[in-house]
């Protein structure tokens, strides 16, 4: 049985540590935020509640339909629109499933890893995480997103090239809140180009429920453009474009912009994880496959089975 340290508590990351602990292995997660979910996340202000990261999920492949159905029975996950997926009553409900039973250090931003005579140490900012076996961990997993995971290894003396060839597109999100009923009646509108890419009524979703919401997704070229800007300007820049795309000139009472740095994968590392077998070192994400929740799912499942078939 070994003992594994899991850097990034989003879906990667807790595919495969349910699939190491199911073949017996010991696995902690550190993730820097104070949830888990990663991209899967749902932000709430007073009585309002947003999915401000990923909108939907779809199941394509065998072991993710498998794994949804799972959900479903839980009643954590279920239909939105078409073949889209949503967690259940918020987009974080199934990593919280996936979570269960499982040693998550939330809050703790891993700066540097060290590989010592006893196996691997973690390290925050803040220097030695006192952590359940750390220093004595068989093998490190970063499931974080690419450029990330390359700024820790470089900072700790390691290298996985392939990260290099990963990249990425930046989106803001902007979440508004509204007293009243807007009169735009689609659940959501998507669009190929131009400055905002996608609109939801978060309220639309089943188990949502409360004031009128909307999350808005700013285009990919509009985000790179601004990535630096500060959340007021970019909702100054954008509110009047909002309410020109749902005829509605209604102010909201609620306003908000995040921006996600790695959000949309451009170009992948083309294969479904990295593993280093002298060092026991490995890494996996959406990234190592494609822009799509599953390919995360599928991305954690791959390395822990490659962490198995190492007999670590």
């Amino acid at each position: 049985m070994a003992s594994i340290a899991i850097i990034g508590a989003g879906l990667a990351g807790l595919a495969a540590a349910r699939q190491l602990q199911a073949s017996g292995h010991q696995c902690i997660l550190f993730d820097k935020s104070r949830g888990i979910g990663g991209r899967m996340a749902t932000r709430r202000a007073d009585n309002l509640q947003f999915d401000h990261g990923a909108q939907y999920f779809t199941a394509r492949g065998d072991a993710f339909r498998m794994q949804v159905e799972a959900w479903k029975a839980e009643s954590v996950v279920a239909g939105w629109f078409d073949d889209a997926l949503i967690g259940a009553p918020n987009m974080t409900a199934p990593a919280r499933s996936l979570a269960a039973g499982m040693m998550v250090v939330s809050g703790c931003e891993v700066a540097k890893l060290e590989r010592i005579a006893t196996g691997w140490r973690i390290n925050s900012k803040a220097g030695f995480v006192d952590a359940r076996g750390n220093g004595d961990y068989d093998a490190v997993v970063l499931a974080i997103p690419a450029p990330q995971a390359e700024r820790v290894l470089q900072d700790s003396g390691f290298a996985l090239p392939e990260l290099a060839r990963v990249r990425y597109a930046p989106c803001w999100a902007v979440m508004l809140g509204y007293d009243q009923p807007l009169k735009m009646t689609q659940t959501h509108l998507r669009f190929e180009s131009g400055d905002i890419a996608w609109i939801a009524r978060n309220r639309t979703k089943p188990g949502r429920s409360g004031a009128e919401t909307l999350v808005v997704h700013a285009g990919p070229h509009w985000s790179r453009t601004h990535l630096e800007w500060q959340p007021d300007d970019v909702l100054a820049e954008l509110l009047p474009k909002i309410a020109a795309m749902i005829g509605d000139d209604q102010l909201p009472s609620f306003k908000s912009a995040h921006r996600w740095r790695f959000a949309l994968v451009e170009e992948t590392a083309g294969q479904p994880c990295l593993w280093q077998n002298e060092l026991k070192l490995g890494a996996c994400g959406d990234w190592c496959l494609g822009p799509r929740v599953e390919c995360a799912f599928d991305s954690g499942l791959a390395m822990a089975q490659r962490i198995i078939d190492a007999h670590v």
